[in-house]
């Protein structure tokens, strides 16, 4: 959430939010500026949803989903001051900063590469330690937990409905067809799998077992509101309770 910039409107916030517990929200480097981060967290706070920063790397034209060639030096710094950026704005509407989520390709490539992941890490814990570090839940995930261990933080992994997986448990390409699934039902039925079997399906048709805590629809898929309304509707209609993460 929170990924317009300036006269520019990305997704629907003010409808998402009414099904959602919890925000990820752009910091101002990959979308967003201050008046849309006041924005974002107000109408977090209006609607009970917990907030999370969601850093990327400072590519505003492509929307942080490139790659770019920093020192994990810069990284950490990146990370460090998008979090001030967004705790600054919780301090002032009387809410406290749950979670720190990476965006696009900085968050795609802690998935694979350790020393990115551990300077995020470490990078969260300088600010506060009591903040949970949002992963991608992967087959690969096992240094995540060394981490998360050595650094003191508190991991949650989290799923993509709306979004298609290769056999390894990796997303796939946005640059692929089929990479992001829009079809409401469909992604409702993902997410149910996804919360009650921990498991997903890869477009290779193998099924894929992971460690599930949290999903993720993207606000700037345009029918992201009839996707998170839909998952909503099927993980309750199957007796599921829904809570932020702090609650987990």
């Amino acid at each position: 959430m929170g990924e317009s910039f300036g006269a520019y409107t990305i997704g629907m916030d003010d409808e998402v939010i009414k099904h959602i517990t919890s925000a990820n929200v752009a910091c101002g480097f990959h979308a967003g500026d201050p008046l849309v981060l006041d924005k974002t967290v107000t109408l977090a706070v209006e609607h009970n949803v917990a907030v999370g920063a969601h850093p990327g790397y400072p590519d505003l034209q492509g929307f942080g989903r490139r790659n770019m060639d920093c020192t994990l030096e810069e990284i950490r710094n990146y990370v460090v001051y998008q979090i001030g950026a967004i705790q600054a704005f919780c301090a002032v509407h009387g809410t406290r900063l749950q979670h720190v989520k990476p965006h696009g390709n900085l968050y795609n490539t802690a998935a694979v590469n350790e020393d990115i992941a551990r300077v995020i890490a470490e990078a969260i814990a300088s600010v506060d330690s009591e903040l949970i570090y949002v992963a991608l839940s992967s087959t690969k995930k096992d240094f995540m937990n060394k981490i998360a261990r050595e650094v003191g933080l508190k991991v949650v992994y989290e799923a993509f409905p709306d979004r298609a997986y290769t056999s390894d448990g990796t997303l796939l390409s946005r640059r692929l067809p089929g990479a992001v699934v829009r079809d409401a039902r469909v992604v409702a039925e993902r997410a149910l799998m996804m919360a009650k079997e921990g498991k997903v399906i890869a477009v290779d048709g193998t099924p894929i077992e992971l460690d599930i805590q949290t999903l993720c629809v993207h606000g700037d898929t345009p029918m992201a509101v009839e996707l998170v309304r839909a998952i909503r509707e099927r993980l309750e209609g199957d007796g599921m309770v829904l809570t932020p993460m702090g609650e987990l």
